[in-house]
């Protein structure tokens, strides 16, 4: 009887696997990618693997870290042995054209079937010209100039001998406590969309040939899926989400990605309804490959087919190399479980050969698409370095990018910009740093090459007219700079306290249970503020702060964040007035942190809370806190100019959505000086079969505008905008009432309404 019910499983594990296995192959062909399903490169991909041993398969399989550079454990110890004998068929932190290149020549050259070698590394926003964190250059809302950044960073990187990187991450993010927020495009789904596809198209090219030009490189969409929210906003942490918020929320972003032609996907670490996402065959296979079609590779992150064994769902590793290879994972980066037990895996049929036969293709199809195999050496030009690290036209579009990305947050009585010729008392911890400028994951960024801010600020108003004490160590309680900073705040016109958090305080594993400026920070701005001198914080971090306090004691609030290789200037360009602000906030910044998780795409509730209304008891509220609101929205940035919406109109005002309805208004500068306005438009679906957000982003248009200028503004809505999953899980539209808002943030108050007919 034991006997029995041991083969039971197994017997079912054969059987499934053979049943599933035809019907992929069908529906891959169905679905596939069109960036990834070319004929020609498909008969390559069978004729090599017909020549291939399941030895040199699982080579394939294999992603180490070089000995160049290490960010964990080095596995073999001899990497060029690995390469050599075909159990390491790609590396990553590898960065230097020559070594590259003789990787290259020892795979090409030395092995029976010749493969060419991946080369990856961590390009998130920039390898050596570095430009603003990404969550920075989300806050820009420029599509174009995000997707400039990629090439730029594609670019150098290919000079560093890569042709691979492991972004863009694509996480919607709503928990400042968690650190990789930095590294994402906030909490709206409708625009971390448009980004991720931006980034893909940055990094890869427009189209399925131009992965394989001399100025692309490989995409790698990431964390799939859901990383960014985990439990208590603490790093690795459990996911747990429903269904529907899953779809609605956290996956559009990765798909469209997926639909700008990624052509490798990165796995989470986390686990979401109670599997771990390496182990997730509902993602990885039924999702992924089935639903979208996508027919690239999907590599794990560091070691998470190992980390399959503390989550509790393998034994061991022979176990979790299963799980994760019968998932869908195609690529194990450092773990060296593919390499140690998938053969044996394979021989106890508890892995199938077609399956590593699946998993093989996917990595082999990618390379011809990069051209590796008619070119093996086209990335590694050791000449290059020279002609493409920090070229003029990319610190310029670094700088662009950079002061594109600060948020005016306060300026009252007009205390931006300074003047010119005003005496300039620059003070804090981060006024006279590079490396924080920097951010964190900033690829092989150069300190010495970066503006500080007093070089920026020096170079603009003139030396003699820019007063530096550091003041206080960024989180040290040490109080002895506090004279020298009160003396330069005193015999100036003007005082900026640059402030914030270390760059390395934001990242992987960098997660806090706080999310307000360090004690001695706090007391640095109020004992400055005693001087009676006009007070800009100027501040640098890569996460939404709790800035009640600093709100009310300051005259004007900018959020820089770590605005790269070009910070000092980018930040200068705004303070001068050189540049008008124009950022606007995609993460909300909350009045305290008892109201995170936060963001402005909320539901209501049965009980809502009315602001303004007065004395009301058992409503959804806080007792400690006046309204619901936070301190600063999503949307929400200021400029030196104003902006007046009016004449919103929609038509028709009533449609079956066979046509759009266009969405027009009128936006005019009420101010003194040209400027850009971030033109938003949201909406919501009053009365649904669901209960829906109160509102929800569906298009957004920079306009430049002149004073006294105006300019009317159209969106359209189609059906897909106003669609979402229904009580029964099917995705559509329901008729009924939808309220539209135009404005500045997603606090607009110019409203309107139509009506969607059966």
């Amino acid at each position: 009887m034991k006997i029995i019910y041991l083969l039971v499983p197994l017997l079912a594990i054969y059987f499934l696997d053979g049943c599933r296995s035809s019907y992929d192959r069908t529906e891959s062909r169905e679905t596939a990618s069109r960036y990834f399903s070319d004929p020609k490169i498909e008969r390559r991909v069978d004729s090599l693997m017909s020549q291939m041993t399941l030895d040199e398969k699982i080579g394939q399989l294999v992603l180490y870290s070089s000995h160049f550079t290490t960010t964990g454990p080095t596995l073999p110890k001899n990497v060029e042995e690995a390469i050599r004998n075909g159990t390491c068929g790609n590396i990553f932190n590898a960065h230097v054209p020559a070594y590259n290149r003789e990787l290259q020549r020892i795979a090409v050259e030395e092995t029976r079937m010749g493969i060419p070698l991946l080369f990856g590394y961590d390009v998130i926003h920039g390898m050596k010209t570095i430009f603003p964190i990404n969550l920075g250059m989300s806050c820009s809302w420029d599509i174009e100039g995000i997707k400039n950044s990629a090439r730029v960073a594609a670019r150098e990187a290919i000079a560093a001998g890569l042709n691979w990187t492991f972004s863009p991450m694509v996480d919607v993010t709503r928990d400042p406590r968690w650190g990789r927020v930095s590294e994402g495009s906030g909490e709206d789904t409708y625009l971390g969309s448009l980004i991720a596809a931006a980034m893909v198209e940055g990094y890869q090219g427009e189209g399925p040939e131009t992965l394989a030009s001399d100025s692309t490189i490989l995409a790698c969409i990431k964390h799939f899926a859901a990383y960014g929210a985990p439990q208590a906003g603490r790093d690795y942490q459990t996911v747990d989400l429903s269904d529907r918020t899953l779809r609605e929320t956290y996956l559009p972003p990765y798909k469209a990605g997926i639909d700008a032609g990624a052509g490798s996907v990165m796995s989470a670490f986390n686990d979401i309804d109670a599997i771990p996402a390496t182990a997730s065959r509902y993602l990885m296979t039924d999702i992924l490959r089935k639903e979208w079609g996508f027919n690239g590779f999907v590599v794990t992150d560091f070691t998470a087919i190992n980390e399959l064994v503390p989550h509790g769902v393998a034994a061991d590793s022979l176990e979790a190399g299963a799980l994760a290879l019968n998932a869908g994972i195609n690529m194990d980066l450092q773990g060296d479980i593919y390499h140690r037990f998938l053969k044996q895996l394979v021989e106890q049929k508890r892995v199938f050969l077609k399956q590593v036969d699946k998993m093989c293709a996917g990595v082999l199809r990618i390379k011809f698409a990069l051209g590796l195999f008619d070119d093996p050496y086209r990335y590694l030009d050791t000449t290059a370095v020279a002609r493409e690290f920090y070229k003029p036209e990319n610190l310029a579009a670094a700088r662009d990018m950079a002061r594109k990305s600060i948020v005016l947050l306060k300026n009252d009585n007009r205390t931006l910009p300074i003047a010119t010729g005003r005496k300039i008392a620059l003070i804090g911890p981060f006024a006279n740093t590079r490396i924080d400028l920097l951010g964190s994951w900033y690829g092989q960024g150069d300190s010495s090459h970066v503006v500080s801010i007093l070089q920026g600020m020096q170079e603009r108003f003139g030396h003699n007219k820019v007063i530096y004490a550091q003041g206080a160590p960024y989180e040290q309680e040490s109080r002895i700079g506090f004279s020298q900073a009160l003396h330069a705040a005193r015999n100036s016109d003007i005082t900026v306290v640059a402030v914030g958090l270390p760059g390395s305080w934001s990242g992987e594993a960098t997660s806090m249970t706080t999310i307000t400026l360090p004690l001695i920070q706090q007391e640095l701005i109020a004992a400055i503020r005693t001087t009676g001198k006009p007070l800009v914080l100027l501040l640098l971090n890569g996460r939404p702060l709790d800035l009640s306090w600093e709100s009310t004691v300051s005259d004007a609030i900018v959020e820089a964040w770590y605005p790269g290789t070009e910070g000092g200037h980018a930040v200068a360009d705004v303070l001068s007035g050189d540049f008008n602000p124009c950022g606007k906030l995609t993460m909300t910044f909350p009045r305290t942190l008892g109201q995170v998780p936060i963001h402005y795409d909320i539901k209501n509730t049965g009980r809502p809370f009315t602001p303004n209304v007065g004395e009301q008891h058992y409503v959804s509220r806080y007792i400690d806190l006046p309204d619901n609101t936070p301190l600063y929205p999503f949307g929400y940035g200021l400029s030196y100019t104003t902006f007046a919406y009016s004449d919103l109109r929609i038509v028709p005002d009533k449609s079956d959505m066979k046509q759009p309805i266009e969405i027009t208004v009128t936006v005019r500068n009420s101010g003194e000086r040209s400027g850009t306005e971030v033109v938003q438009l949201y909406i919501q679906d009053v009365v649904a079969s669901v209960t829906r957000p109160l509102r929800q982003l569906k298009g957004f248009e920079r306009v430049e505008l002149a004073p006294g200028e105006s300019r009317e503004i159209s969106f359209q809505l189609d059906a897909e905008s106003i669609s979402f999953y229904r009580q029964d899980m099917s995705y559509g539209y329901e008729p009924g009432q939808f309220k539209v808002w135009v404005g500045g943030s997603s606090t607009a108050d110019l409203e309107g309404i139509f009506e969607v007919t059966r």
